[in-house]
């Protein structure tokens, strides 16, 4: 065979590899779509599907916390990490202005954890969420922001947690499994996406009647919620 031929074959077995690799790899990208486009799409609507709904600043939710007569004009939504320092000063505030705001007001707690900054913010969501199974919430609420400096310096939280849980005389085994239940985690993810999604980017964010307050001073508090009281006539 002479020199000419030999190349000629071996251009075309180059060219016939070419080919195949060509016919395997439309196969293979067929057989992807049948396969991998179904699962994507499972994947999609299950993430959608278990994520649950989420609500604006001017919605109450079913499993809202709300303290004080939701029937009250003025809606104050907080939006709160229980280990932020900024927000154990907003919570000090709204305590010492609830009894001049009962009246005329109702104050509605949602779940903001900043776990970048924060590690403990989650655990400590899911504590105060799982208490509130026990009717217990706004006591577990109210702990954590008065005991802030005592846990968030801790490199574990867990024990403490469950030294309030017995204070108060909780169930501990039903809190321990409530804390690691599907409802639970969601309650605090889903509270988190709807702040996100009404303009949360730090906390604490305190909505009044669905109008966020820059400066959530007791001063401003106080004024916003006058303002609300007289429009609502």
């Amino acid at each position: 065979m002479g020199k000419r031929e030999q190349q000629r074959k071996i251009k075309e077995q180059k060219q016939q590899a070419a080919k195949q690799r060509e016919q395997t790899l439309k196969l293979i990208q067929k057989f992807g779509s049948w396969v991998v486009a179904p699962l994507l799409l499972l994947f999609i609507l299950y993430t959608l599907f278990s994520q649950g709904p989420t609500y604006s600043p001017v919605e109450i939710a079913d499993n809202d916390h709300i303290r004080g007569n939701p029937e009250t004009p003025v809606s104050i939504v907080v939006y709160a990490d229980f280990q932020c320092p900024a927000c154990a000063v907003e919570h000090q505030t709204m305590s010492q202005l609830w009894p001049r705001l009962s009246s005329q007001a109702h104050i509605v707690f949602r779940h903001y954890p900043i776990t970048t900054s924060h590690p403990h913010a989650w655990t400590a969501s899911l504590y105060a969420e799982a208490a509130g199974r026990q009717d217990r919430f706004w006591s577990f609420h109210d702990y954590l922001f008065a005991t802030q400096a005592t846990w968030s310096a801790l490199p574990e939280v867990e024990a403490e947690f469950n030294s309030y849980a017995l204070e108060m005389n909780l169930d501990l085994d039903q809190l321990l499994a409530d804390v690691e239940s599907e409802e639970v985690i969601n309650k605090v993810r889903n509270d988190q996406r709807g702040g996100t999604a009404s303009g949360v980017r730090a906390t604490p964010a305190v909505f009044i009647n669905g109008r966020l307050l820059a400066n959530p001073s007791r001063q401003r508090i106080l004024e916003v919620v006058a303002e609300e009281v007289e429009a609502a006539g």
